[in-house]
């Protein structure tokens, strides 16, 4: 798979520069998808490399070094876009280009071949499994043989490094150091989170530092409050004086910007600075632009030297008032304390307890002016101590510079004794100084050698590749002038046939409107033989040299293999031809209507980072059909979906373990598979002899599952579900397949001897039939037609043989991934579908006749589907669950009563002489 990591140049502007994203290309399409990582569901964008050409990026002009876009290369689109994509080194960058010509060079030469038929996948190479992938091969029209020899020649293998391939998804993205590979959308998004955060620490810290708590009321304290605020004034001096001192020795910044995070806050000093440093690296050499910014740098510096003394005296005079109030404070407590003794006083209480507690008072406030003095001296050799890692720094530093300048001085002396030495030698030897200058520039020029080597071959691998692109789209554009004159001359047959039938139907008309000869001898009967006859007539290739441009409207057999047109009854054939053509109508239309397909391309493409997973989206996708070109990948994925847990549980080669188990031991179902393999499809020409592919695979995987499954064995029906599976399946898939529908989706004893399981269902459909299309079963009822005998089929093979074939892969495609009760819709549908058509029969033989060939008169899949999806609903399966339930035990009690009658007739026959030569089928059989 082509993946891997690519930096891609985007952005206008200054926030041009190259981003890295991942790349991922796709086959079906030959597009080339580019997400913002490897786990990113949504591309985001696609360059068609279909209609691309490849160059190498040269550097603009006063942009980036030559040495940053050494890798870097361009893809040139048809309307004119660029698209400048660089790899991580040179040999990565020729093996994205060698390949991404590879693949354009494989998906043009199939698409020729793929496009003689407009059904068909443009890249029929996508095919990996099943019949119908060996009906699109990937052929390729037939090439100049010196083309290709030049393409070999030409041809640069390069080997990919560890960012290229589906290993690079594990590896880390390679990082751009340019300063401006970041988009605006990015900027908005760390802008508004660094807003929230700001706006969050502001909710958290909205309170003032002048804000307070505290109630100034004087009011009668208890002796519990006063201990408590005495305790609590106490922690706050502590808490203000050490605040305090973190004030002081903080940084040299004045400014306070409160409690908000400090990464988020630039000090205006930091911003000044960096604002000189860019004035000074960026400056202009002209005198007028420096001067002028040396008068903003001063006038700033004025200013900010103004507002940090205005600042110095506001917290001398908030120092000042929050001194003032602590003072106050004391004054009131002492009031306070006062007034509580004053009070006590006049209460009786004794004088020496009352000196008592003014002694204890005293000592207190002593304590706590020694204990301010002590903080305070605390701050002081604190401040002290810093000054002195300061000067010890500065002193540490100095030594430093000291012994810096030693070692220069020293190397200085050093340098000069060796140049003293060699002015010495050279004096005495001249000659060898000449010698010596000579190496050196011969060394130099070696070097410019080597240099314009590497260069040359840089050059030769350059001109390769851009000879072989060269060569590449001529040849792709005479490929493309080839198509265009086939198409012209097809289109030009196509209007010639189209006039030659207008002509004939033009006569005809006429001539019924006014006929003007005799029955025996009107035009009209000429004309309707000779527009049979051309109608019917078999296509041969009498003529090679036309066949490529005769429109092929109706082929001998369609995509799937089925034979379009019988070859027993003319007025068979005829009916054939007429739904054939109608079909592909239908199909044309549905081609130009792209959206279907373009919704499973952007669903498909969604997945390339990631499993595929059950959800609303993909089931719509596949009630629409599964196209043909990935109907063989999504098969896959559903019969894996159903039977994972029967695969955990097998051993790897489990099926052909089985196979080879049947093949050698006596098998019990494997003569009544051999009797069935060529009456399974013979329309289909993959079923149709005995040398044909798919009878060998279908007999293999029959007998797998007999041996797999003994209480089942095969049954009739089996031999067709397995044959559908294989067109698009191969053999263990297919396996798995039935092991799908009769183990997981169809219920117990589906198809046992007894068919029990199918008996129940049809009394099951009698029931939604009587309640989705209730005048229907009544006109059943009336003329005691019993449709049971028609559907039971539908349900047994999943309406393989009841269907046209584009109607039955549609309903597998939905049956495959939701499970039985799609069966009970289409079914459904169908009679809703031809519902006015048969309740205008008016006796049970006609209904009886057209229910047995209506289904295949049904041709508009989209119209079906929509009635089963659409107009039927509800649907719940809770409700098909019960009634399965309550029918099976009703026809259990039939069959045992009929299991009874036949005991006592086998018991009649025994003892009754005239009875003993009847012999049932059963047993005549055995």
């Amino acid at each position: 798979k082509l993946c891997g990591y690519l930096q891609k140049l985007s952005g206008k502007g200054p926030l041009r520069g190259f981003r890295s994203r991942w790349f991922v290309f796709d086959p079906r399409r030959c597009y080339l998808y580019y997400f913002k990582g490897p786990q990113e569901a949504l591309p985001l964008g696609h360059l068609d490399i279909a209609s691309a050409c490849f160059s190498y990026h040269q550097p603009e002009a006063g942009g980036a070094a030559a040495g940053d876009e050494a890798a870097a290369f361009e893809v040139h689109s048809p309307n004119g876009a660029v698209a400048v994509l660089k790899a991580a080194t040179r040999q990565d960058m020729t093996y994205w280009l060698q390949e991404l010509q590879q693949k354009r060079w494989e998906y043009c030469n199939n698409l020729d071949a793929a496009k003689r038929d407009s059904r068909t996948s443009p890249t029929p190479s996508d095919f990996s499994k099943g019949l119908v992938a060996k009906d699109n091969p990937g052929s390729v029209l037939s090439q100049n043989a010196s083309a290709e020899r030049a393409r070999n020649i030409l041809a640069v293998e390069t080997s990919p490094t560890d960012l290229v391939g589906e290993q690079a998804a594990s590896q880390p993205a390679p990082v751009q150091p340019s300063a401006i590979n970041f988009s605006l959308k990015q900027w908005s998004t760390e802008i508004k989170n660094s807003m929230s955060s700001l706006r969050k620490g502001n909710n958290e810290n909205r309170k003032s530092i002048f804000y307070t708590t505290e109630e100034w009321e004087l009011l009668d304290p208890t002796p519990k409050d006063l201990e408590d605020s005495m305790a609590l004034e106490e922690k706050r001096k502590h808490l203000a004086e050490g605040s305090k001192g973190r004030r002081l020795t903080s940084s040299a910044f004045p400014f306070d910007f409160g409690r908000i995070p400090h990464k988020t806050r630039r000090p205006l000093k930091d911003m000044i600075g960096s604002s000189k440093s860019r004035n000074s690296s960026d400056s202009s050499p002209t005198e007028w632009y420096s001067g002028n910014g040396n008068k903003l740098v001063s006038e700033l510096q004025l200013k900010y030297q103004s507002q940090q003394e205005e600042l110095e005296k506001l917290k001398k005079d908030l120092l000042s008032q929050k001194e003032l109030v602590r003072l106050l404070q004391q004054t009131v407590r002492s009031s306070q304390y006062d007034k509580y003794f004053a009070s006590r006083l006049c209460e009786g209480v004794p004088k020496d307890k009352l000196e008592l507690l003014h002694q204890k008072d005293d000592q207190i406030l002593g304590l706590n002016n020694q204990l301010e003095k002590l903080n305070l001296e605390k701050d002081s050799l604190q401040q002290e101590l810093k000054n002195l890692k300061c000067k010890v720094g500065e002193l540490n530093e100095r030594l430093g510079m000291l012994m810096e300048t030693i070692q220069a001085k020293d190397e200085v002396i050093m340098k000069l004794s060796r140049q003293l030495s060699e002015c010495e030698e050279n004096t005495s030897s001249q000659s060898g100084a000449v010698n010596s200058s000579m190496a050196t520039c011969t060394n130099k020029e070696l070097q410019e050698l080597d240099r314009l080597k590497d260069n040359l071959q840089g050059y030769k691998t350059q001109n390769k590749f851009l000879n072989k692109e060269i060569l590449e789209l001529s040849a792709l554009r005479r490929n493309a002038e080839a198509r265009e004159r086939e198409w012209q001359a097809k289109y030009t047959s196509l209007e010639a046939k189209l006039c030659q039938i207008e002509s004939k139907y033009l006569i005809l008309l006429q001539e019924m409107k006014t006929p003007v000869c005799s029955e025996e001898q009107s035009p009209a009967r000429e004309v309707i033989t000779q527009l049979l006859e051309d109608a019917l007539k078999a296509e041969t290739s009498e003529q090679p040299e036309q066949a490529f441009f005769k429109p092929h409207l109706v082929s001998e057999y369609d995509i799937y293999g089925f034979q379009t047109v019988p070859e027993d009854d003319d007025e068979e054939k005829l009916v054939a031809k007429s739904r054939a053509l109608d079909l592909r109508s239908l199909s044309l239309s549905e081609n130009r209507e792209i959206s279907t397909g373009v919704k499973w391309e952007n669903y498909l493409a969604s997945t390339m980072n990631r499993e595929m997973m059950r959800c609303v989206e993909l089931k719509n996708l596949i009630r629409s059909g599964i196209p043909h070109e990935h109907r063989s990948k999504m098969w896959k994925w559903c019969v894996n979906l159903h039977v994972k847990k029967f695969k955990d549980s097998t051993v790897p080669g489990y099926f052909q373990t089985l196979l080879q188990n049947a093949l050698e031991k006596q098998n019990p179902a494997s003569k009544q598979i051999e009797l069935d393999l060529l009456r399974t499809l013979p329309n289909n020409k993959h079923y149709s002899s005995p040398t044909s592919e798919g009878i060998q695979k279908l007999r293999n995987v029959l007998l797998a599952f007999s041996w797999r499954n003994p209480d089942i064995g095969y049954c009739q029906g089996l031999n067709r579900l397995v044959a559908i599976a294989l067109l698009y399946l191969e053999q263990e898939d297919a396996f798995w397949c039935l092991v799908t529908i009769v183990e997981v989706f169809m219920p117990r004893d589906y198809y046992t001897k007894t068919l029990l399981g199918s008996q129940v269902d049809q009394r099951v459909f009698k029931d939604l039939m009587s309640e989705k299309l209730p005048r229907l079963h009544a006109h059943f009822e009336q003329y005691k037609v019993d449709y049971t005998l028609i559907t039971f089929n539908w349900f047994l093979v999943v309406f393989v043989d009841s269907v046209v074939s584009d109607i039955l892969f549609k309903i597998w495609d939905s049956f495959l991934y939701e499970g039985p009760k799609v069966i009970f819709r289409f079914a459904l549908a169908l009679f809703k579908y031809k519902e006015e058509e048969i309740l205008k029969l008016q006796d049970s033989m006609s209904i009886f006749k057209y229910l047995r060939y209506f289904t295949r008169t049904i041709l508009d899949a989209r119209k079906l589907t929509g009635i089963a999806f659409g107009d039927l609903n509800p649907f719940p399966l809770r409700q098909i669950r019960n009634r399965r339930t309550y029918h099976l035990e009703k026809v259990r009690l039939e069959l045992t009563e009929l299991e009874a009658i036949r005991e006592d007739f086998l018991r009649e026959r025994e003892t009754c002489v005239e009875k003993r030569d009847l012999i049932s089928d059963d047993e005549e059989d055995s």
